[in-house]
């Protein structure tokens, strides 16, 4: 298989790293408009082959484009990162314009290619890149909640001190304010999370009081080192990881929704199975009523905030 990885930031190089140690890629192409340093991290990169026991990738340092042709797997990680006296707004309009040109230089040289967003904000820059380009709206992912649904499974098994692969729950809606926690999908060892709790003489777990600390903790990342990259590079590893070999995970994506709880035209994160071509379904689940208010206010909002990047770039949406 062969993965493009536009982008030779922490995070592209970090997604990279994951790559070439566990992954199973006949090629990996890096990507980066400052060509010196696609190349220096490649050749840092080819010595670590003679002290692991990862596959012999092939691995390339490029900014050209055809260097991408017929990719199986493309990772746009490029784009602005947020300055001072910036709204989020504001990069969302540079980092929509990027991503969409972007992605039709990756359309001409690799069509079929599974495209996943990770450029913040990534839900928005997903959005337009399926309105703007040729690609099919099952074939651009963005990183979504995956980041975000990790975090709340390290944060509760914390609480109950269990591995978090013992956790189960998600964050839906957008990677950012715009999400929330349905309290119904949250267990704990199989159990419903408030028997576990119960039976093992601990705390139960506030869903929005978990969600404000699953919101804090990339925050408090953020300040301290500027970004956020080990999280998301393992949480992109783990989509490509499920497209590479037709896993069929049930992951909390971001993808164009057309109807699925009766919500239309927005990119979001919802339960969704992913497999060799990319979004395969979004699952139905049986939200309450009050979870299905809340996750159509978000969809309102991402919408309005898509209305004005619109507005601002001229880009169709």
């Amino acid at each position: 298989m062969k993965i493009g990885v536009i982008g030779a930031g922490s995070v592209g190089v970090g997604i990279c790293n994951y790559l070439l140690t566990l992954g199973s890629v006949s090629e990996l192409v890096v990507l980066d408009q400052n060509l010196q340093r696609a190349e220096g991290e490649v050749l840092d990169f080819r010595h670590t082959a003679a002290l692991t026991f990862s596959k012999n990738t092939q691995i390339i340092g490029s900014d050209d484009y055809q260097s991408l042709k017929n990719a199986d797997i493309v990772v746009i990680t490029a784009g602005a990162q947020i300055k001072q006296g910036q709204t989020r707004m504001d990069l969302a309009e540079i980092n929509a314009k990027i991503g969409v040109d972007i992605a039709q230089q990756v359309n001409l040289v690799a069509p079929n290619t599974t495209l996943i967003v990770v450029s913040n904000p990534c839900d928005i820059v997903t959005h337009f890149i399926v309105k703007n380009t040729d690609f099919a709206a099952s074939k651009v992912i963005s990183s979504g909640c995956v980041i975000d649904t990790a975090r709340l499974m390290s944060i509760v098994a914390s609480r109950v001190n269990l591995d978090p692969k013992n956790v189960f729950g998600y964050v839906l809606g957008e990677h950012g304010s715009n999400c929330f926690t349905p309290k119904s999908l949250i267990s704990i060892a199989g159990q419903p999370a408030d028997y576990y709790c119960d039976t093992n003489q601990l705390d139960r777990i506030d869903a929005d009081e978990l969600l404000e600390s699953v919101k804090h903790v990339g925050f408090e990342i953020f300040k301290r080192k500027q970004n956020t990259s080990h999280g998301i590079a393992a949480s992109v590893f783990r989509i490509i990881q499920s497209i590479m070999i037709d896993e069929r995970s049930v992951l909390p994506i971001a993808t164009m929704i057309d109807g699925e709880y009766g919500l239309h035209n927005v990119v979001m994160s919802l339960p969704t199975v992913v497999g060799k071509n990319g979004r395969e379904s979004v699952l139905i689940h049986p939200f309450t009523t009050q979870e299905l208010a809340v996750l159509a206010n978000i969809a309102e909002n991402i919408q309005q905030d898509v209305a004005s990047v619109a507005k601002g770039t001229g880009l169709h949406h």
